[in-house]
């Protein structure tokens, strides 16, 4: 828990009313340690943070561990099939349980003083100890778990925001693509050097895209071209669009969730996912290097062209998912100055690599778009920690998702100080 003196919440108050309307964020937010620490307490903590795939975690017993702020959870798959979030502390003295990434174990033992504990966090042995020990007060201590159709989000506060409207959104659109029924092809992990705001900044525009990503434009609709008009770009979207929804209806694949297409995020309405489905360029069925195919079929798709599936959640994820592979995006803040990122790459489960597909074929689209952005952010930090660093105006017609990610920040960070 983070007490602040009067003088601290008077400084974050001041901190936070900074920003001038539709501009970006002054210098001091990238830099000063007390709102860093207020941002862990206030979104991190309070937040669903997107830890990891279920199919990282398949049978009971399989286990993978999430480092954030200090804490290590163990993310793990009981003997009922439940998946579990528990903090990766002995409930004697504190040694950490699990030393391994992933794993899997018959029960969780204390390496110190083999204090022992099931799958479902329960006390069962305490070596040694005065029979007047209660063992059921001492089971593992909980964050809390929900999984999504393959996505595994924890909560690191007592008093979680609600899920249930996120579910009912992602759940419909999320089933047809199979994660349930996916593996895990190749993970990569990334030290940007970068404040994690600058990260998702980077994220929600694409201003930046024709210049910086040049495969990614020849993919998608979301750029913006010296030589393209809004509306031009939006009639083309339009018609593509409409063609590709009524194909889709046919299979029961829809473009977006019963509540619409809403914005992400909405700061108002405390909106912090999103999931839609969006039409690639004629000519592409997944976002690979040339727009084709390089894996199976995931799920229940029974024709590639199905555009792609696109899921956000703040403050740590974000999904591409084409009709042969997903790609996952995780965030986690590692210091002021740093962020660390997992890439995942995904396809179905019964794909065989070499047989089925090639990494060779299936990671370039992502990693050239992600490197170029993680380079990006890092450029910017160093630009930002200049004296001379004063933000400019935000682009009304490119970055107005960024401008929504910053009143989604301003938001949350407002209502925790008062």
């Amino acid at each position: 828990m983070l007490t602040l003196s009067v003088s601290e919440m008077n400084a974050l108050k001041g901190l936070l009313q900074s920003r001038q309307p539709n501009f970006g964020l002054p210098r001091p937010f990238y830099h000063d340690p007390l709102l860093y620490r207020a941002e862990m307490e206030y979104i991190w903590r309070q937040g669903w943070l997107f830890a990891g795939h279920s199919c990282q975690i398949p049978e009971p017993g399989d286990y993978f561990l999430y480092e954030i702020d200090g804490d290590s959870l163990i993310i793990v798959r009981d003997d009922n099939g439940q998946v579990h979030a528990f903090h990766n502390v002995c409930r004697h003295r504190g040694s950490i349980l699990c030393e391994e990434a992933q794993g899997r174990v018959k029960r969780f033992v204390c390496p110190y003083h083999q204090w022992t504990y099931g799958r479902d966090g329960k006390l069962l042995l305490m070596r040694g100890m005065q029979d007047d020990v209660d063992k059921s007060q001492y089971g593992l201590l909980r964050a809390h778990a929900r999984e999504v159709e393959g996505l595994i989000w924890i909560s690191l506060t007592s008093d979680p925001l609600d899920f249930d409207a996120a579910y009912r959104d992602m759940a419909p659109l999320l089933r047809p693509q199979g994660l349930t029924r996916a593996k895990v092809a190749k993970i990569l992990d990334y030290d940007v050097h970068a404040n994690w705001k600058l990260v998702w900044e980077n994220n929600r525009e694409c201003y930046h895209c024709n210049v910086n990503h040049p495969q990614y434009i020849k993919a998608n609709f979301d750029h913006y071209n010296a030589d393209d008009t809004i509306p031009r770009i939006a009639d083309e979207l339009r018609r593509v669009t409409e063609r590709l929804e009524v194909k889709l209806a046919e299979q029961g694949v829809f473009l977006r969730s019963e509540t619409g297409m809403t914005p992400f995020p909405d700061p108002e309405n405390r909106i912090w996912w999103s999931i839609n489905r969006t039409p690639l360029v004629e000519g592409y069925v997944s976002e690979t290097m040339d727009g084709k195919q390089v894996a199976p079929l995931m799920g229940e798709y029974a024709d590639p062209e199905v555009g792609t599936l696109r899921v956000r959640t703040l403050p740590n994820f974000w999904m591409h998912a084409s009709c042969d592979h997903a790609v996952s995006v995780r965030l986690t803040p590692n210091g002021l100055y740093r962020t660390a990122i997992r890439m995942y790459w995904l396809v179905d489960e019964k794909a065989e690599e070499g047989r089925d597909y090639e990494l060779e074929k299936l990671l370039p689209f992502w990693q050239l778009t992600a490197e170029q952005d993680w380079a990006i952010c890092e450029n910017q930090q160093k630009g930002v920690n200049s004296s001379a660093y004063v933000p400019g105006p935000l682009s009304v017609y490119k970055e107005y998702n960024l401008d929504r990610f910053l009143r989604w920040y301003l938001q949350e960070m407002n209502d925790a100080v008062g």
